[in-house]
């Protein structure tokens, strides 16, 4: 039991950004930013934030989010300030108070002991389906990365920059690069830090080291429809020279 506990005391970051009132595509940037801080720090960052995916009705589409454990709320309470700290510190300590009174309420060494072999016989089974599950998202992942890539989209891209960069007199590149600060700069994001978590989810979920090498920002906002909205907007806007 003891195994399952860092899981099902958790609280999901869905969750977790609306106790904090703030969006939350905004909250998984700073939990990536913290998993990457605590990673080259040689600490375990599933003690603190656990990846999961969550669906939308009427959607297939694996969406990301993270179980958030007590250390992990501990965290994110450290870094913010004011009221909301505040009121998010008392939401989180009074609901981990409350699963903590609920699994001190059941023992298992107190029922019967064919009870207690079915517990476990039911632990384990969960166990094995959550790892699948992990297995299965890992999967995804590359899947998503690499097999549902919208080229029709992907060559509009280039076609847009190409001629940018023919009236501009500019180098493609150069081009490209201008697009990508843009975009950090319109959208409030690092694509250097997320194509670098990126590429972390595909070395752990197994991919081979050309399909790591092969991942590029163009993936990151892809797989993102705010920044790829937002960014087809900007490579239009330099093709038509509206932007200098």
């Amino acid at each position: 039991m003891d195994q399952l506990l860092p899981r099902a005391f958790t609280i999901d970051s869905r969750e977790v950004a609306e106790m904090l009132n703030i969006r939350h595509a905004d909250l998984l940037e700073k939990i990536e930013a913290y998993i990457l801080i605590l990673e080259n720090g040689k600490f375990r960052s599933a003690d603190f934030f656990i990846e999961s995916s969550y669906t939308i009705s009427g959607s297939s589409r694996l969406y990301k989010c993270f179980d958030v454990t007590k250390k992990g709320c501990d965290m994110v309470a450290n870094k913010t300030t004011g009221e909301k700290g505040v009121l998010f510190t008392a939401a989180y300590v009074t609901r981990f108070e409350e699963y903590e009174k609920n699994a001190t309420g059941t023992n298992i060494s107190e029922l019967s002991p064919l009870l207690q072999i079915l517990i476990q016989t039911e632990q384990r089974q969960k166990q094995i389906e959550q790892r699948q599950d992990n297995t299965d998202r890992q999967l995804e992942i590359v899947k998503e990365t690499f097999l549902q890539r919208d080229e029709n989209w992907r060559g509009k891209i280039k076609g847009l920059l190409n001629g940018a960069a023919y009236r501009r007199g500019k180098a493609y590149r150069e081009i490209r690069s201008l697009s990508y600060e843009m975009l950090e700069d319109r959208a409030h994001c690092d694509l250097a830090r997320r194509l670098t978590n990126l590429k972390e989810r595909l070395r752990e979920s197994g991919a081979t080291k050309t399909k790591i090498d092969e991942a590029n920002r163009l993936d990151v906002i892809e797989a993102e429809p705010r920044l790829k909205e937002i960014y087809y907007t900007i490579v239009k806007e330099l093709s038509i020279g509206t932007m200098q």
